[in-house]
């Protein structure tokens, strides 16, 4: 089944040239099912790169499912234009008398800013207290899960030595819970990040179950409150070349980086990366989709109370 999205997105072509089917709004409006309605808060500079990235995550299910993008009103963009922002984003006032079935808070780069000095800290938090009465499930990705578990749990993040940079492996660890359902015991999952939260902090909080880990990276999936909640402190979502080209940037603008680690072949950069990591990814979403959302969710999102 689609994802549906507006017509004129610019990452819709792209997603039809890679077979992933996607559905506009006219096609949708005679579909006689009630569609899952995911809300996206894109916290990343690249917001078309990111949009393009979660939609093919979100594509392989036999759900349809609607996407609305958000962006925070207390932060200007300065990598998108404001076209596309006005024309694809709405604001959390413009929402927040809105129910969804799941939700996508992404990374952002301010990780190394202490939480309370990024300039839209007060305005994520009105946003994460109203997920966990308007929406069915949420997904904390990278930074937004280092966000999630600090304001909710109060594990605070530490500074690494150098950046977590590379292809990691992670073994799942708790096999019975549905949303590993399919995963190999062990795993490889990109992570592209300055700072961490302990896992043995994660360990010791009761509210948290954790469901993948690595010796080397630390957590990879934990979820709290039987799924509302679920923590992704890497980057599943990334493309083929996204630690290629993170790792060249950052190289061209004269900043420490070493090569991502396990990623190219014989460890030289002009080597074409193998993708090893997708299958893993299609199969965390349409866990969450099948069975944090849609088998949770209520058939009227405004008439029952969560």
């Amino acid at each position: 089944m689609p994802i549906k999205i507006q017509s004129d997105l610019p990452v819709k072509e792209i997603l039809e040239e890679e077979n992933i089917f996607v559905m506009d709004e006219k096609r949708a409006l005679h579909q006689d099912i009630r569609p899952i309605q995911i809300l996206i808060l894109n916290l990343m500079p690249l917001k078309e790169e990111t949009e393009l990235q979660l939609l093919r995550s979100l594509s392989n299910t036999p759900l349809q499912v609607d996407v609305t993008f958000m962006k925070v009103s207390t932060h200007a963009s300065k990598n998108t234009s404001m076209s596309h922002l006005n024309k694809f984003y709405q604001d959390f006032d413009e929402l927040r008398s809105h129910r969804f079935d799941g939700m996508i808070i992404t990374g952002a780069p301010v990780e190394q800013m202490d939480f309370e000095e990024v300039d839209y800290w007060e305005e994520l938090k009105e946003i994460m207290d109203w997920s966990t009465t308007n929406v069915t499930s949420t997904i904390f990705l990278c930074w937004g899960c280092q966000a999630a578990l600090y304001y909710f749990y109060g594990l605070p993040k530490v500074q690494l030595p150098k950046k977590l940079f590379g292809l990691f492996q992670h073994r799942v660890q708790n096999r019975k819970i549905p949303l590993v359902r399919g995963f190999d015991d062990v795993f490889w999952a990109p992570h592209s990040r300055h700072t961490d939260v302990p896992i043995e902090a994660i360990h010791n909080c009761p509210e948290l179950t954790v469901l993948a880990e690595s010796k080397e990276a630390g957590l990879f999936l934990a979820m709290a409150k039987e799924g509302r909640q679920i923590f992704v402190m890497g980057h599943p979502e990334y493309d083929r070349i996204t630690l290629d080209e993170e790792y060249k940037r950052d190289l061209s603008k004269g900043l420490p980086i070493e090569m991502p680690k396990n990623y190219y072949k014989d460890n030289n950069p002009d080597n074409k990366p193998d993708l090893v990591w997708r299958a893993t990814a299609n199969n965390l979403y349409t866990n969450w989709l099948n069975y944090y959302v849609y088998q949770s969710t209520p058939f009227d999102l405004y008439g029952t109370p969560f």
